[in-house]
């Protein structure tokens, strides 16, 4: 019997970790305007109550731009990275014969696709600095998993994309039996739903399930969906509606469905569409922050349609338009982490290391 527990994202969260673009990463063609935009985002955060930790390069750096919004929640850890997407690479909490468990999985660039050699190593940091405690930490780095491919109920379900999890280039060799037994081992998951359509055009993940469909509370699915039959995206999302009208909860009934719109089409420099999603969001306590990218109709619909699905929580409109421009977005961006997995010795002191 497995007593592992995945937790899910409505779980109470304690703290929130993302990480300062600097001069090294991708960023560094519009570093300003992103670190402006991660400057609303940790203050937003911030303002819910979590501690906010903001991973940096340069802690005097990271000062300079945060220290003058006056909060006492933020906590800066000096750390190197390759790239601000501490989704993909942050550790994933899980509850195991009641213990607090920080999983640190491996991390190879979304398939190999840019380099990771740092952001592998940030969880192994953490844990150095004893922010994660050594006795709430566990390996699995031999397997390669993103925290953007999976949602749960934190009942035992877990949703994905086969597209991401079959990728050869994350774990080649395993079908999909061999890598669902490992997630009932490593997560608890023993209900597994695998998405076999949706894509986003843009992505650099192979279709992570927080671009396309979320788990909600109360049996709930949020996704993505597209009414226009002229968009690339129109008959992929169509199947993948089909799809999800299939899935069964364990106790065999439909799952409840809301559907996000699809943003309008959003073009980098050189003309190539960029995955703008709403389905991108982070729920954090009592509230929503949902991306927002300008839109005034789409945006309120989207607002609309997850305030149904979180009704006694405050969603929150974040622009998002500097973080789509390196192909990701709010959910991509952060990491929660629920109460009690952190050392709140550390988190106590808001001393930065």
């Amino acid at each position: 019997m497995n007593n592992s527990l995945f937790l899910p994202e409505w779980t109470h969260v304690e703290a929130v970790i993302v990480a300062l673009p600097h001069s090294d990463t991708d960023w560094s063609y519009m570093l300003d305007d992103v670190r402006e935009q991660y400057r609303l985002l940790v203050e937003a955060l911030a303002q819910s109550g979590v501690q906010v930790i903001v991973l940096v390069q340069s802690r005097q750096d990271a000062e300079e731009l945060l220290n003058p919004l006056g909060l006492d929640n933020i906590i800066f850890i000096e750390t190197d990275f390759n790239d601000t997407w501490t989704r993909d690479y942050g550790p994933i909490a899980v509850v195991d014969d009641g213990r607090n468990i920080l999983v640190d999985f491996g991390f190879n660039g979304w398939g190999l696709k840019f380099a990771s050699d740092k952001d592998n190593l940030v969880n192994l940091n953490l844990r150095d600095k004893f922010i994660i405690l050594p006795e709430n930490y566990r390996n699995r780095r031999s397997f390669i998993l993103e925290g953007g491919s999976i949602e749960t109920d934190g009942e035992g379900t877990l949703l994905t994309t086969s597209r991401c999890l079959l990728s050869p280039n994350r774990n080649g060799g395993m079908n999909k039996k061999e890598i669902s037994n490992l997630l009932t081992d490593a997560l608890g998951t023993d209900h597994i739903l695998w998405l076999d359509y949706g894509y986003l055009a843009g992505d650099d993940t192979d279709s992570h399930i927080d671009t396309l469909a979320r788990l909600a509370p109360d049996d709930t699915i949020i996704f993505v969906g597209c009414r226009n039959v002229d968009d690339e995206h129109f008959e992929e999302l169509l199947k993948m509606r089909a799809q999800l009208t299939l899935f069964r909860t364990p106790a065999g009934e439909p799952y409840n469905l809301i559907e996000l719109p699809l943003p309008d089409p959003i073009f980098d420099e050189d003309g190539n569409r960029l995955p703008a999603t709403y389905a991108n969001y982070l729920v954090l306590n009592n509230f929503v922050f949902m991306p927002t990218y300008n839109q005034p109709q789409n945006d309120s619909l989207a607002c609309k349609m997850i305030q149904i699905a979180y009704p006694d929580a405050q969603v929150v409109a974040v622009d998002c338009r500097q973080l789509i421009r390196q192909h990701g977005s709010l959910h991509c961006a952060t990491m929660q982490i629920p109460a009690g997995f952190l050392n709140d010795t550390v988190l106590l002191s808001n001393q930065s290391l």
